[in-house]
């Protein structure tokens, strides 16, 4: 199956993506990229930080990354009331209320999903939890930037500024199919997930495109096996 899509994404982290130096609305063109040191999508990557091999913590906080905020070490620790060093689903849903808000049950699947731990799919360790709090942090700060009328809900041009600002230049087909899923615009845990949809699927599709081209041939099987798991890592 021969994809093809002109589309980027900004050099990010899995765990933390950059926010632009500018910003644009739907009055003006999009900034344009310069060229130097860029790939289709964008920058190139940055590599992400190896995984903690190291399922505890002690009372300095062992197993978070240097500088980590006290707040977000409390807020894992209080959860995690086994002392595991490991929270599951209903934990993080828990833990992100005390900083954030109470997300949806299916948000908080995909985000798990996506900042998986590589030794245990169902539960997420200090390293995996600090990358998703960070990343949520910058995730606000956009979607706080761009509900422009401060309704507490983006609509369909917020959307689409938004995302490009996170370094994602959706079409106007796939921006439609994603506000029609949602009633009178999108609040910060649909933007969550919406967002995190489509920068999963995006990293996903990168692996498929080495050479940053914006295409690639997929078999049925492997483009199978790339969208299944979005949809039942939340339902």
């Amino acid at each position: 199956m021969a994809t093809s899509r002109p589309y980027s994404s900004h050099s990010t982290a899995p765990s933390a993506p950059e926010l632009p130096p500018q910003s644009y609305d739907h009055h003006h063109q999009p900034p344009q990229q310069h060229q130097q040191h860029q790939s289709y999508y964008g920058q190139y990557p940055t590599p992400s930080p190896p995984p903690s091999s190291s399922s505890s913590y002690g009372p300095s906080g062992g197993g978070f990354p240097a500088g980590t905020s006290p707040d977000v070490i409390r807020a894992f620790q209080m959860v995690d009331r086994d002392r595991s060093g490991f929270i599951d689903e209903y934990e993080l849903q828990q833990a992100l209320s005390s900083g954030y808000q109470r997300f949806n049950l299916r948000t908080i699947r995909l985000l798990m999903f996506l900042f998986k731990n590589p030794y245990d799919s169902l539960r997420i360790g200090p390293m995996e939890f600090a990358a998703l709090w960070s990343c949520l942090g910058h995730w606000r700060a956009v979607f706080e930037r761009f509900d422009r009328d401060r309704s507490g809900k983006i609509d369909l041009m917020e959307l689409r500024d938004a995302l490009y600002s996170l370094g994602y230049a959706i079409p106007p087909s796939v921006l439609q199919l994603l506000i029609s899923k949602y009633d009178n615009g999108l609040n910060f845990d649909s933007f969550v997930e919406c967002g995190m949809i489509i920068k999963g699927l995006t990293e996903k599709f990168k692996e498929k495109d080495p050479g940053y081209t914006g295409s690639a041939t997929l078999s049925y099987d492997s483009f199978m096996s790339l969208v299944i798991p979005f949809l039942v890592s939340y339902d």
